[in-house]
């Protein structure tokens, strides 16, 4: 599996976890497979399968077996994990992340936007 690109700091972290990509990748299209989720976010099937029963376990995704594929639900109400953003849903990180596509709801506009055309760049 390829890393993500390193940086000019050259230390390899992010602000979101796999977990998070993981949610998030679910959000976009429920109908994926582990394989593809690997594939989207650079990691292991094997780590994308340990994630999504993580997430499965806590709640946040609800699996369903159609045929021989599996269907996921995400349980956007669910809160944040950590205690400092306990009082947020989920649904705001799908919100942001996943774009309008995202089955648990829409995404808010990006930061700033007003609904007018943005400003042409000079170059």
């Amino acid at each position: 599996m390829e890393s993500a690109p390193r940086r000019r700091d050259d230390k390899p972290w992010t602000f979101l976890t796999n977990h998070a990509r993981v949610l998030i990748a679910i959000a976009r299209d429920p109908g994926l497979r582990v394989r593809d989720v690997a594939q989207a976010i650079g990691i292991t099937e094997r780590a994308a399968q340990l994630i999504i029963t993580d997430l499965e376990e806590a709640g946040y995704l609800t699996r369903t077996r159609i045929g021989r594929r599996n269907r996921y639900t995400v349980n956007a109400d669910r809160p944040f994990r950590h205690p400092a953003e306990a009082d947020h849903d989920v649904q705001a990180l799908i919100g942001l992340f996943a774009g309008d596509g995202a089955s648990p709801g829409a995404a808010r506009p990006p930061r700033g936007a007003t609904g007018a055309p943005a400003p042409a760049r000079s170059r």
